[in-house]
């Protein structure tokens, strides 16, 4: 076959030609877009794993961007708790100066005044917002967290930052936790408010030994610590004490103890301490006298909020039976003050029998209670009125988790089902008693906590209703153990306002539990108090007391709740409140009060050593919170410098699979160029000796 000039055009220069132009184009385009393939079709594998890459720098670009805002408010809020430190450690000192006796009421009145001045710093920076975003707010960022009264108003939401594929981290500090927060580390200790002395050091004639001084210790004798109108021990005074409260585990007691002249104030502070739970090999709680004579009690076993006690002693100088009682009532018609029994200047109905209180509150006794003498009432007590508002002082804690009730909270899960009937409410009754919201009518109602159905009573009016569950349709009255403290609150709201059901179907009580929140609102307050709102007055008139109706017999079961009560001061406790306690504690140095003392000024007050010990729980759980942040603001400072690295290392991998390399380009273009034009000096060639040979 004869070698044609086409055939030569064709084999070096169409199909050659045709390739070098394509990766000439190819390579000019690598350079100019600064890519290796534009289009998937160029290189599938090297498209696919771009877009996996371009993915995942996407991903950590938004990773940098929620972790630098987030490390940002949490630095933030680092440097704000620095501040609070800063105000507590030296409001901490101005308490200690302020409890120093050295001190004049010049001095302290000037030691409170800067003390309201860190309060309002304190209570500044509480509010403390970036962008009109407040800190310490939860995730209720627009609400300011604490309103003119100390009272958080946001949530306990968390707010987190995405620092990776299914990995998140928290970065704000919300005010129920900083605030509001439990520091379980933390043993409650209470303390009574009423101080006691050597009731004997007035009178010469009856002291034992002149050498004995007016404090009291736990080597004191009866005689010392109850008093006597003789100085002979034959016969013998019995001194009863009627004792009350709650151990940790939740459970309550009640007892009646007795004891003589030649017993000591020691025995009846080991007395105590059985309650609780103490043996010779084990001890729950420590009780002592402090230096003032109030009786102090300290839980050892730490996060629990649990314990409280009330005592009232008793003693019938006149030799009689009259301090031995079944009920705390029988007591009402003694003398409270000894030395109107020395004096002879008692009006008591009985004035040989010296009735001793060891806590006051300033509480209204509920219907049916002793009102004469005002430390016998434990749980009977009416709920304190501030304005529209009625509360109790009691907070509803579950023993299981000792968190605060909560509406859907069942009341099994708070009340002590150790008494009547074991591991069930069954057959527990409550009263509920007080004025209705016009000011004038009364109420008297009993719950019946009951496994047929639980129902309430009106004793007044004389009809009983079943407590339904207004989320249950086709509905029974409710099982003791499921009733929950909403359907406890809806009683309490349709009896305040007196809208009791006018039948006995559950339609007609849904219908008046709707009515009675137009005019009234129970419920459960922050820290777990129930609480009523009358909405038809600025100033209410209702009244309120709720109780168990075993309350204040000693021959019947102690009581299984506490609602409101005298009951005893709490110096620490695993849960903290924070602005309350910092009120409180100014209030000690503005009444010039070193110990609790309930004849003057704020009768449940701490006093300045107290508070003292307050405020080093509340730094303790303050640093803890402290050192939280701290820990996020690191973990986000570390999540944010390894995005960075990540960020950067992708890009650099994303860049070696898909970016051209400019050199090698550049000498490819070059290679490519050469070809091009050796190839096209052959075609020449080629194409002049085909000339040659046709002519």
């Amino acid at each position: 076959m004869r070698v044609t000039p086409s055939m030569y055009y064709n084999s070096i220069y169409q199909k050659n030609n045709s390739n070098l132009n394509k990766e000439l184009f190819d390579v000019n385009k690598q350079i100019s877009s600064g890519l290796k393939i534009q289009y998937a079709q160029e290189d599938v594998p090297v498209f696919a794993q771009t877009m996996r890459l371009d993915n995942e720098i996407t991903i950590l670009s938004q990773v940098k961007l929620s972790t630098e805002n987030g490390y940002k408010v949490a630095n933030q809020t680092d440097s704000i708790m620095n501040e609070f430190s800063d105000l507590m450690n030296r409001f901490r000192t101005l308490l200690i100066q302020a409890s120093n006796d050295t001190n004049d009421e010049t001095a302290r009145n000037s030691i409170a005044s800067e003390l309201r001045g860190i309060e309002k710093n304190l209570r500044s920076l509480a509010n403390t917002s970036i962008n009109g975003k407040y800190l310490f707010s939860g995730s209720a960022l627009d609400v300011q967290p604490i309103d003119d009264n100390g009272i958080y108003q946001g949530n306990g939401d968390r707010l987190d930052a995405f620092v990776g594929s299914n990995n998140k981290q928290q970065f704000n500090m919300s005010g129920v936790d900083l605030f509001l927060g439990e520091n379980t580390s933390v043993n409650r200790q209470i303390t009574t408010n009423v101080g006691n002395a050597n009731l004997l050091i007035k009178y010469p004639a009856l002291q034992a030994s002149a050498a004995d001084g007016e404090t009291l210790s736990a080597s004191s004798d009866m005689r010392q610590f109850m008093g006597d109108t003789d100085n002979s021990s034959v016969p013998a005074n019995t001194y009863y004490f009627y004792m009350r409260g709650t151990k940790s585990d939740g459970t309550s007691f009640s007892s009646k103890i007795s004891l003589t002249d030649n017993d000591k104030v020691s025995d009846l502070l080991d007395e105590i301490g059985k309650l609780y739970g103490n043996t010779g090999a084990k001890q729950v709680v420590s009780v002592s006298l402090n230096s003032t004579g109030e009786i102090v009690i300290q839980d050892k076993i730490n996060g629990s909020s649990n314990i409280d006690f009330h005592m009232v002693g008793a003693v019938d100088f006149s030799g009689g039976v009259a301090a031995d009682v079944t009920t705390v009532d029988a007591l009402d018609s003694g003398e409270s003050s000894f030395d109107n029994i020395m004096n002879a200047t008692s009006t008591a109905a009985n004035p040989n029998l010296f009735v001793k209180e060891f806590t006051k509150s300033g509480f209204t006794s509920a219907s049916g209670a002793p009102t004469n003498i005002e430390g016998l009432v434990y749980d009977r007590t009416s709920f304190s009125v501030e304005g529209s508002t009625i509360s109790s002082n009691v907070p509803q804690i579950i023993k299981d988790t000792n968190a605060f009730a909560e509406p859907a909270t069942k009341l099994s899960e708070v009340f002590d089902l150790s008494k009547g009937t074991a591991g069930t409410l069954d057959g527990t009754k409550l009263r509920l008693t007080g004025t209705m919201i016009d000011g004038v009518n009364p109420y008297d109602i009993t719950i019946n906590l009951d496994s047929a159905g639980s129902t309430f009573v009106d004793n007044i009016g004389g009809n009983t209703y079943s407590i339904f569950n207004m989320d249950t349709a086709g509905r029974a009255a409710t099982d003791a153990d499921e009733v929950t403290y909403q359907q406890l609150l809806d009683v309490v709201n349709m009896a305040v306002t007196n809208n009791l059901p006018a039948g006995a179907t559950d339609a007609d009580y849904d219908t008046a539990i709707a009515d009675s929140r137009l005019s009234g609102d129970s419920y459960l307050s922050y820290d777990g108090k129930i609480a009523f709102k009358d909405l038809t007055n600025g100033n209410t008139q209702a009244t309120m007391a709720l109780h168990d109706v075993n309350s204040g017999d000693f021959t019947a079961d102690p009581s299984v709740i506490t609602f409101n009560s005298n009951n005893t001061l709490t110096v620490r406790d695993p849960k903290n409140d924070f602005f309350k306690s910092l009120d409180e504690m100014i209030q000690s140095v503005e009444e010039y009060k070193i110990n609790p003392d309930a004849t003057t000024g704020t009768e449940r007050n701490l006093g300045m050593e107290n508070s003292i010990a307050r405020m080093d729980a509340l730094q303790d759980h303050f640093f803890s919170m402290h050192a939280r942040v701290g820990a996020q603001s690191n973990t986000l400072d570390q999540s944010l410098q390894r995005a960075q690295v990540l960020d950067v290392t992708t890009q650099t991998l994303r860049s070696s699979v898909i970016d051209t390399d400019l050199a090698e380009a550049s000498l490819r273009l070059q290679q490519l160029t050469i070809n091009y034009q050796a190839m096209l000096s052959t075609v020449g060639k080629v194409s002049e000796l085909s000339l040659v040979n046709y002519v």
